[in-house]
């Protein structure tokens, strides 16, 4: 088994660490959004646990109809809902995609239901009837992990708990005959049901009672809420919940080995939790250490990681690469940075506090972060550049509340006007310099993302972003 390296400093304060990130709103009034999900088109579809998914548009508009409402199949409250979306890779030509949901036949052992269901004539609209693949009966009430992904190889992954209660009590996350506790593999490829790629780690299972699940692909988790593959390299990160004291990220490269084991409930991320029974027999080295942990800190709500993604946008080039996760309880973001041979792990405040529930990317590697009733995109607040930049002017201060200023290098002696724009595209304000170094007022402005373009007689335009906050 492979055991990465550890990293577990925390710079819960972000000291040394400077704010990168900002917050701006894209789209609002939703109820208890747990997924973010896209079809590589411009719209981005928004689950809510109820058994709602909407669908927003490019602007932050959202439809009036949804594009699927199963609420009356799914029991919600707590941990359970309608938990996970994932669009199949051929969705452009096949209409497929596949929800996770825990079912509203018991208030106290749900059971989750994996299913299958087709998009309509209407693009925006799902047909309602769909086709259950797979069902299993949660133990408890919580611990449904929910969370569905295509991977690299084209099988659908998914994200089950442990079944709940605390401790994972009958240590299911290590019992290879029990489906709880895991990461799961299927091919879903056919017109009807699923099968087993032939590389799952216990595919000639007979699947009885007493024999491994055959859709198993890892074991060893706790709660995974959250996991991606990273659309550049296929890595898969998995984010899992803590029992007590700490949250865990692991990353395995190129999406990992079948049979993984992440530890639980031996072991809570590199930390010796319950080694009474069924534990690897090569202790700690026997599993997958996370590539990153932290503590609790405080009583109650203390800690509960929600994973997301690494930055694949383009919007913001000190993001690349960096995997962007989120807490709960802390209401903070954090960031993990490639080092070389190691991760550094920062947490920020930003400007907006919410119990975070889902990340989620657009078809261009942009980030977005749900929290409340509001879907935020996740933006760069460092944009001011250093003078006379590769495009030839300088705004600054950047983010900005008050005065704006704009110095124009020697290359813009033919400048006729400088505009500024709101996110939507809507020309806010026209200014005619006279001078290469001018200043305007923002003090108007509500706060967001804006583009400052000036134009030039030949009719070239050059812009960039301004924060105002």
């Amino acid at each position: 088994m492979k055991h990465l390296t550890i990293l577990w400093f925390c710079l819960l304060t972000a000291l040394g660490f400077s704010q990168t990130i900002q917050l701006e709103t894209f789209a609002s009034g939703f109820s208890n959004p747990v997924e973010i999900a896209h079809t590589n088109d411009n719209r981005l579809f928004v689950v809510e646990k109820a058994g709602i998914i909407k669908i927003v548009n490019p602007d932050g508009s959202v439809n009036a109809t949804p594009f699927l409402d199963i609420s009356s199949l799914v029991g919600s409250g707590g941990e359970r809902g309608l938990l996970g979306l994932a669009f199949s890779p051929d969705y452009s030509s096949s209409g497929k995609f596949y929800v996770n949901y825990t079912d509203n036949s018991s208030t106290s052992t749900p059971i989750s239901t994996i299913a299958r269901y087709t998009v309509s004539a209407n693009p925006d609209v799902a047909n309602t009837n769909g086709e259950t693949l797979l069902t299993y009966q949660q133990p408890y009430g919580n611990h449904n992990g929910g969370k569905l992904a295509f991977g690299g190889d084209g099988f659908l992954y998914i994200g089950v708990g442990d079944g709940g209660s605390g401790g994972d009590p009958q240590n299911r996350a290590q019992n290879i005959t029990s489906i709880f506790g895991k990461l799961l593999r299927i091919d879903v490829s056919g017109n009807s049901g699923y099968t087993i790629p032939n590389s799952n780690p216990y595919f000639s299972s007979a699947d009885g009672p007493e024999d491994p699940r055959p859709e198993i692909y890892a074991i060893g988790l706790r709660n995974p809420w959250k996991f991606s593959f990273d659309k550049s390299t296929n890595d898969l990160w998995i984010a899992d919940v803590g029992q007590n004291d700490y949250e865990e990220i692991n990353m395995v490269n190129g999406s990992g080995m079948p049979g993984d084991n992440y530890g639980w409930r031996c072991y809570e991320a590199s930390h010796e939790f319950n080694t009474s029974a069924n534990c690897p027999s090569g202790g700690l080295s026997a599993t997958i250490a996370p590539i990153a942990e932290y503590p609790h800190e405080g009583s109650g709500c203390s800690g509960s990681i929600t994973g997301g993604y690494v930055y694949r946008g383009t919007s913001y080039p000190s993001f690349n690469g960096k995997y962007f996760f989120a807490d709960y309880c802390k209401q903070t973001i954090g960031i993990l940075t490639n080092n070389g041979s190691s991760w550094s792990l920062a947490f920020q405040s930003p400007n907006i506090n919410q119990g975070w529930t889902t990340l989620g990317e657009d078809a261009n590697g942009e980030l977005y972060i749900a929290g409340g009733s509001n879907v935020y995109q996740i933006t760069d607040a460092n944009l001011s550049f250093s003078a006379f930049d590769n495009t030839g002017f300088n705004l600054y201060p950047n983010p900005s509340s008050e005065q704006v200023t704009v110095h124009l290098s020697r290359l813009f002696d033919k400048t006729t006007s400088i505009s500024v724009y709101n996110i939507q595209g809507r020309k806010i304000k026209t200014h005619y310099p006279t001078e290469k170094t001018f200043r305007f007022s923002v003090e108007t402005y509500q706060k967001g993302l804006y583009f400052v373009e000036v134009n030039l007689n030949s009719g070239s335009r050059i812009s960039k972003k301004l924060i105002i906050h």
